[in-house]
C-alpha cells in the first residue's frame, strides 16, 4: 500500500467515526465512510486486547495483504478503518481474508460474487 491509500491522523480517523457506518462481524469492524477521492484508503486499529507485538503485526499484515488483493473488487472513493478484535489473531491469512470479505459485503463495499 502506498502512503496515500493510509489513513494515519486522528482527525482523519475521528472523520471516519463521526461520519461513516459501522459494521461487524466477530473478528473485526469496519468503518465505511464514501468520500470523493480517486483511491481508497485504509487505516487498522489493533489494541493490545489482541496480543503481543508479534501478533498484532500479523494481524495487521493479514488485513493489508487482504486489501490488496480485494482493491479491485472495493469501493474505490472510500475510507475504510478496520479495527481487529481479540479473535483475528487465532486467525490464519485466508480465515482472516474471508472474514474481511464477509464483513465487507455487509457494508456493501464489496459486491456479491
Amino acid at each position: 500500500m502506498n502512503k496515500q491509500q493510509r489513513i494515519k491522523k486522528n482527525t482523519e480517523f475521528q472523520r471516519v467515526f463521526k461520519k461513516g457506518k459501522s459494521f461487524a462481524n466477530r473478528q473485526f469492524i469496519v468503518y465505511l465512510l464514501k468520500d470523493e477521492q480517486e483511491e481508497f484508503r485504509l487505516g487498522l486499529s489493533v489494541s493490545k486486547k489482541v496480543g503481543n507485538a508479534v501478533a498484532r503485526n500479523r494481524v495487521k499484515r493479514y488485513i493489508r495483504q487482504a486489501f490488496l488483493e480485494l482493491k479491485d473488487d472495493l469501493l474505490p472513493n472510500a475510507d475504510y478503518i478496520i479495527i481487529a478484535r481479540p479473535q483475528a489473531a487465532k486467525l490464519d491469512f485466508h480465515e482472516s481474508k474471508k472474514s474481511l470479505e464477509h464483513v465487507l459485503k455487509i457494508a456493501r463495499a464489496l459486491p456479491k460474487k
